[in-house]
């Protein structure tokens, strides 16, 4: 189809609706329209994270288990939007409520008219957009730990946790702030997620990769530590970019408007961010290990980019990059803190999503002047204390009556045969027999 052709049809669709009775143009719904195409955009721009994710986890891993990764990476997607149009939509914004727990039913309605539209959220977007857009967040949510507890974990024990993590304790939490709740009436502020997305899930896959404990061959004897490489880091590149890409969707969908002054301040922030953070993990690495590291400058970018996510919206261009700076910095020292402690993180989840989304929030309350220090601070405790208790519970019992890991044969063997006999590269399967 011509170019032109397509660009007269959008058109087209973009003002028909937006014409009052009179033939004239509605301010109302131009800027209706505008917020809720904006908001689309950065719903699909959210779901291209996932590829992201999946790319990176790939990369970051051994081949003989892309296949298990990858599986669980479209699983998730799936588990988490059903789950989340079920029940968790409903949890997390149940309207009036205690400010601690509620629910509006199961289930997604069927607004009439223009309850679902144009008076819905103030006409800056559709009950239907507001949805999407938060179910593309709780599927973040789930991604976070798989990446923590790669190559050992059970598929079946890995998608009940995720799907019960996401359908009940990553909505209960988030109504805490985003739905209203206690949290938002003492003015914590959590913009797009370092702490309810990201710390949500890190705090999860800390206890998971505990519990786990590490792989085969990863620590030996008199603390010695065994590097287990990834297997394709073009993979991981690429998936990180993926991930900055939709970052834009991530921050910047979460202004919930397409106001021109908010979203270009947070692209600036959550860019800035991202590339100091490259700088803080290439210097960091470098001093440590006399080489310069890939893995670590890209966690790097993902750790400014988290590091940066609560407070895009209010934090000084230049302060994002101190942000950032130190979000790079930290990463890498919590992939060293981690291996010491025998903590075993394949792709470093645990320091990228927990450690900088800790960061993150309580810098909300460091560089800008409107919130608390204090209050940030008891954010990320209340969160922290009531994710690693779920977690633990919930691991804990897949763990009595199905079991977490793999057998020893499965996981030398990998997971792409022993979980779902399939190689990922046909003819070119490479078998770990230390």
């Amino acid at each position: 189809m011509n170019k032109n052709i397509i660009f007269c049809v959008l058109l087209f669709l973009t003002i028909v609706p937006i014409i009052s009775a009179n033939g004239e143009p509605s301010t109302a719904h131009v800027l209706f329209t505008i917020n809720n195409v904006w908001m689309l955009v950065s719903a699909f721009l959210v779901f291209i994270m996932h590829l992201g994710f999946a790319a990176l986890e790939s990369g970051l891993t051994q081949a003989k288990n892309t296949v298990n990764i990858l599986f669980k990476n479209v699983s998730i997607v799936a588990l988490g939007i059903l789950t989340y149009a079920l029940c968790g939509f409903n949890l997390m914004y149940p309207g009036e409520f205690n400010g601690y727990f509620g629910f509006a039913g199961f289930g997604l309605s069927m607004p009439i008219g223009s309850a679902g539209l144009i008076e819905y959220a103030d006409g800056a977007y559709t009950y239907f957009t507001d949805f999407i857009f938060q179910a593309m967040f709780a599927a973040t949510a789930a991604t976070i730990v798989s990446g923590a507890v790669a190559e050992r974990i059970k598929l079946s024990s890995f998608l009940i946790f995720s799907t019960i993590y996401v359908a009940f304790i990553y909505p209960v939490v988030g109504s805490w702030t985003w739905g209203g709740g206690w949290l938002d009436y003492k003015n914590f502020h959590d913009f797009a997620g370092s702490t309810l997305v990201h710390s949500v899930g890190g705090w999860a896959a800390l206890v998971g990769a505990y519990m786990l404990g590490p792989r085969l061959g990863k620590y030996g004897k008199n603390g010695l530590i065994k590097p287990i490489l990834g297997h394709n880091m073009p993979l991981a590149s690429i998936g990180v970019f993926l991930l900055w890409f939709g970052w834009y969707g991530f921050n910047g969908g979460s202004v919930l408007s397409a106001d021109p002054g908010a979203i270009s301040l947070v692209f600036v922030t959550t860019t800035l961010s991202a590339a100091a953070g490259v700088i803080g993990a290439m210097a960091t690495s470098w001093v440590i290990s006399k080489k310069p590291d890939l893995s670590m400058i890209l966690n790097g970018s993902l750790a400014g980019l988290v590091g940066i996510t609560a407070g895009a919206d209010v934090i000084n261009p230049m302060f994002s990059v101190i942000v950032g700076l130190i979000s790079g910095i930290i990463v890498v020292l919590s992939v060293i803190q981690l291996d010491k402690l025998k903590i075993d993180d394949p792709v470093g989840a645990i320091s990228v999503h927990l450690v900088c989304g800790i960061w993150g929030t309580l810098a909300v309350g460091i560089f800008s002047e409107n919130f608390n220090l204090g209050i940030q601070a008891l954010g990320v405790l209340s969160y922290g204390a009531f994710c690693f208790i779920c977690a633990s519970i919930i691991f804990q019992a897949i763990k009595i009556f199905m079991g977490l890991r793999v057998s020893e044969e499965e996981e030398i063997l990998g997971l792409d045969i022993g979980e779902h006999d399939m190689e990922s590269y046909a003819g070119f399967q490479i078998f770990t027999v230390e």
